[in-house]
């Protein structure tokens, strides 16, 4: 197994800050090596990024009213088996520097859910699809997993929202007064992108609008690799690159490096998406998760948790049953 210092440098790897980023690695506690972070952007000066297995989570009590309204079955079984996917690079859900423990925002929230509702936590980490087969048979009563509202999965799906879906675009900071706030401000810009996602869709529409309205087409380059588009924009060779807003937010306040010029829902211009705590559909557990989010975000602990991943930007002002979500493709 790679060492303690090797696995925190693998970690600082997946947020491509290999090289603008300078971190303490765990050690011997006599070397005054921890497994921390100083955030250096976006507002966050001095706040502390533990990336370490004892997470030293935000807690919260538990409420009567609400966990009553957790079925029986669970209630008496005591945990609440929650199911997620390290697939994610920070802040969603990730590896610690252990390479055991599964640590971020996804985590976190299912915690202080299960505060709520007077459950013990207990993560089950799988791939992405294992995520719904699990929730289909019954072997998992919840996931947290990044899971975005749509129209199709709310056929089989219950969903409780607790934090907006939104892409961002970011920039190497100190780049003026560039902001992004429609396809015009992406005319003649070069914008990096990964293949196959729902933003690589948003840009390429955007650019296409903008040629018919006579604007300058977007140069789109495409990237696979976090630190090769961060190396292209602090050489300059990107204007900007458009990705999921936590990553970018989590990068731009980790490093300071860069900063986000604007934001925009993951389901383009149809529906705000949402991310939720999902549950088959009908299996009597969705209203305690929806209220026992209702509650965290009201008694504040909610608001501490996105604050600790730097994911303020994607905070919601009330836990929704059921929303409209992204629309189903065209077939």
């Amino acid at each position: 197994m790679p060492s303690r210092r090797t696995r925190l440098r693998t970690t600082a790897a997946l947020l491509g800050l290999i090289t603008v980023l300078s971190l303490s690695a765990c050690g011997d506690p006599a070397d005054g090596a921890t497994d921390e972070v100083s955030a250096k952007g976006s507002g966050n000066e001095g706040l502390k990024i533990n990336l370490g297995p004892d997470q030293k989570r935000i807690s919260t009590a538990k409420v009567e009213s609400v966990a009553a309204l957790v079925p029986a079955a669970i209630r008496k079984r005591g945990t609440l088996e929650i199911v997620n996917s390290a697939g994610s690079v920070p802040p969603l859900d990730f590896y610690a520097t252990d390479d055991r423990t599964v640590i971020g925002v996804e985590p976190d929230i299912a915690s202080l859910v299960a505060d709520v509702l007077g459950l013990k936590p207990h993560y089950n980490t799988v791939d992405w699809a294992n995520i719904f087969v699990g929730l289909d048979s019954g072997k998992y009563d919840a996931g947290f997993g990044n899971i975005t509202v749509t129209e199709e999965r709310k056929e089989k799906y219950d969903f409780a929202t607790y934090r907006l879906d939104n892409l961002a675009f970011e920039t190497k900071k100190g780049g003026g007064d560039w902001k992004v706030a429609g396809p015009e401000d992406v005319a003649g810009k070069t914008i990096g992108v990964a293949s196959g996602t729902n933003q690589e869709k948003l840009l390429v529409d955007w650019s296409e609008q903008n040629v018919k309205n006579g604007l300058k087409a977007t140069d789109i380059k495409y990237y696979q690799n976090a630190s090769d588009y961060y190396l292209a924009l602090g050489s300059g060779r990107l204007d900007a690159y458009l990705g999921p807003n936590p990553t970018a937010a989590y990068h731009a306040a980790a490093t300071g490096e860069t900063e986000i010029i604007g934001t925009y829902s993951g389901g383009g211009a149809e529906v705000q998406g949402k991310i939720a705590a999902t549950t088959k559909k009908d299996n009597g557990l969705v209203k305690a998760l929806q209220q026992a989010l209702d509650t965290v975000i009201k008694n504040g602990t909610y608001e501490k948790v996105l604050a600790r991943w730097g994911l303020t930007s994607e905070a919601v002002t009330s836990s929704e049953l059921n929303p409209p979500g992204l629309p189903k493709t065209a077939p």
